[in-house]
């Protein structure tokens, strides 16, 4: 028998209230307690290690990326996303790390509420992909893109509180102040935040000081005042006020796309790749971050939230300024095609070695969710 914590008998009996009976189940295999998953093999990360706790285990996480990918390739991706997804289940386990006095049961259950919700993992698979091209596959890259998935993740708790975007839904499911309450989510996000910076000092990141100092510091340009912050801070000023192409474009390139650069860049610092090549991979990134919120603003425009996993419509609502707004439909794909074409020549010195990443910006110009 699953022993449920009163607290968390409150929040599935709030998703039954909203006729969200399939987010009990996963709520129930999300919790601090839950049958045991048995079908992975366990994961080695020294020496940020902790025994498993079998009792959190999950099943592989579906990562849909709706059909415009061959099979084969998508085997790949899910694949990258598993790892991600094991360090990530390591690291948001219920034991304390070195340091640390002890985790609270409830923080903890919301931090794993927001982080792992599923979801295309887009950002760490990025660095994964940008890594592999120069060779390095082992368990320190996938412990940098947790740490970097762990800022998106801390990001989007806080940007869907009442105070800023006021969402309901993320990925399908209830966000964390309405699975929880706003004080817990932001106390998540706080602590999914600072946990990153913890992880990307680990030694297995990289044996290098220096090369773990540029990463934390650059993760740190990207998520602050004159990256992601900044950006969503031009973002709330922007509701009900118009913008210049320019203004748009800069929002954009804080808001959403400075963590896809740095998923990029930092895959090559990873490395130890040429300057050159990390400035080759870097500006893919810029391209990627820009053409990711121009297919976001569509879907913002064209889906439903049913299929885009998140209320829609909201970014006219409020008046905010987009570049589809601004550009209208055709010419925002026009633009988007033009992007996938910078990114090919961008990727053509790789050849084949890039194909993943290729396919990834592909997938990013086409996606309908």
């Amino acid at each position: 028998m699953i022993t449920v914590p009163l607290w968390r008998r409150d929040q599935l009996n709030t998703a039954i209230n909203i006729n969200a009976t399939t987010l009990i189940n996963k709520s129930c295999r999300d919790g601090l307690t839950g049958p045991a998953f048995q079908d992975r093999e366990p994961v080695t990360i020294s020496p940020l290690s902790r025994p498993p706790c079998p009792s959190k285990r999950r099943g592989p996480q579906q990562h849909d990326w709706n059909g415009l990918l061959t099979d084969e390739f998508q085997a790949h991706l899910a694949k990258s996303a598993d790892r991600v997804e094991r360090v990530l289940e390591d690291i948001l386990s219920a034991e304390a790390r070195e340091g640390e006095t002890e985790r609270p049961e409830r923080l903890l259950a919301a931090m794993r509420h927001a982080a792992l919700a599923g979801g295309k993992r887009l950002r760490p698979i990025l660095m994964l992909e940008a890594a592999a091209l120069f060779g390095r596959v082992d368990q320190g890259v996938p412990l940098a893109a947790s740490a970097l998935e762990m800022i998106h993740c801390y990001s989007l708790a806080h940007d869907d509180l009442p105070a800023m975007d006021d969402d309901d839904l993320r990925r399908g499911l209830p966000t964390v102040h309405k699975a929880f309450d706003e004080a817990t989510a932001i106390l998540a996000g706080d602590a999914l935040l600072t946990l990153a910076f913890d992880v990307i000092a680990d030694d297995e990141v990289h044996s290098d000081p220096s090369i773990r100092l540029r990463l934390s510091r650059e993760l740190a340009r990207a998520a602050g005042i004159g990256g992601m912050a900044g950006g969503q801070m031009f973002d709330l000023e922007s509701e009900g006020r118009d913008r210049s192409e320019a203004e748009i474009r800069k929002l954009q390139a804080m808001k959403t796309g400075a963590l896809l650069r740095y998923a990029c860049r930092a895959g090559a610092i990873l490395s130890d790749a040429p300057e050159e090549y990390i400035d080759r991979l870097t500006r893919f990134g810029e391209i990627i971050g820009l053409a990711f919120q121009l297919a976001d603003d569509l879907l913002d425009v064209e889906a439903s939230p049913e299929i885009a996993g998140k209320a829609t419509g909201k970014d006219a609502a409020a008046g905010k300024a987009t570049l589809v707004g601004l550009f209208g439909v055709e010419k925002t794909r026009a633009e988007l095609n033009a992007l996938l074409g910078e990114a090919e020549e961008l990727l053509a010195p790789f050849g084949d070695k890039a194909a993943a990443l290729l396919q990834l910006a592909r997938f990013i110009v086409q996606r309908d969710r």
